[in-house]
């Protein structure tokens, strides 16, 4: 094993047992780089972004290390580790330079930035490199392209989900840009007081939806209604591990004992809104799920026995093997 998954194997650790050690659960081990160090880490997003980094993101990387030694295919899981750490690093880059610990910024600050850029390189080298699938269909392809959407009940649920999430992205996102709309002003006051919790990150990440999320969310859109698209059998997936790591957060933190009172959920709406949270996070991931299961919908057609004169055969449609 080469010295950088190493590395990157202690970190995840590393933040396994800051988030234990500032929930009591061990003591000793940390304290010293809670004082000096990153003492954002002790917030109740940072505590829940270093759950998600040394649990999920530790086991992301045991499965590609072992994937890698096998010499099989890692691209999907690869993709999906790239969205979730990207927006994990993003948020917390930023939450940190805008929230209230912008005026303390510490050396150790700026190692983040390393970690930034590990998974925007990740991801680039995988988009760029070929499919492990073919991107040209043939029967299959021509006859699932040719359903309208209302023929397709699991694309309709999908597209309705998405602009549901679209539109729930608007209002945060007009909520976090403090805009003086009625309906802003309610949503924040009676459902959700944690997008203004001083820390900063509730508030970057529902810019980081409003203005990243939101076009991904309407490219989906247009990737369900539209055949051929290639490219969602890559962009699903990265858009998945984004969210699922960004709403693991959120929602964790306006849970969490170190969020103030006046912040967290009020218990009048509280199934509400979180159910609503936990819908939105689980859509991209069904988006993710049915392109990557049944891909046909989404490949070029290329021309077939029976349109170039030759005669039909079943046997010479596209077959698909998991590499």
């Amino acid at each position: 094993m080469s010295q950088k998954p190493m590395d990157t194997l202690v970190r995840v650790k590393y933040f396994d047992l800051n988030a234990l050690e500032y929930d009591g659960i061990v003591s000793g081990f940390m304290e010293f780089y809670q004082k000096t160090g990153e003492p954002y880490l002790g917030t109740a997003y940072g505590i829940m972004m270093c759950y998600w980094d040394g649990i999920a993101h530790f086991i992301m990387y045991l499965v590609m290390i072992s994937r890698i030694t096998d010499r099989r295919s890692y691209r999907t899981l690869g993709l999906f580790w790239a969205g979730s750490l990207t927006a994990n690093m993003s948020v917390f880059i930023a939450g940190i330079a805008a929230g209230k610990y912008g005026s303390d910024i510490r050396p150790a600050f700026w190692l983040n930035f390393l970690f930034l850029l590990m998974p925007v390189f990740g991801a680039i080298t995988l988009f760029t490199r070929p499919k492990d699938r073919p991107l040209i269909g043939g029967y299959n392809a021509q006859h699932a392209q040719t359903m309208k959407l209302i023929w397709r009940p699991l694309d309709l649920i999908l597209v309705v989900l998405l602009l549901a999430a679209m539109a729930f992205t608007i209002l945060r996102g007009l909520v976090a840009l403090d805009s003086p709309l009625e309906a802003c002003s309610i949503y924040l006051r009676q459902y959700e007081p944690y997008l203004k919790d001083p820390v900063g990150y509730p508030r970057v990440m529902m810019l980081h939806f409003f203005f990243y999320g939101l076009p991904v969310l309407g490219a989906l859109v247009y990737g369900l209604l539209k055949p051929g698209c290639t490219w969602m059998s890559d962009w699903s997936v990265f858009f998945a591990g984004a969210m699922i790591q960004c709403q693991w957060a959120h929602i964790g933190a306006s849970l969490h004992p170190r969020t103030t009172a006046p912040y967290r959920i009020p218990d009048e709406v509280f199934w509400s809104v979180l159910a609503a949270n936990l819908l939105y996070a689980a859509t991209p991931i069904a988006v993710a799920m049915r392109v990557q299961s049944n891909p046909y919908f989404f490949l070029k057609i290329a021309p077939f026995p029976g349109q170039t004169g030759l005669p039909n055969s079943e046997e010479k449609d596209t077959k698909y093997k998991e590499k």
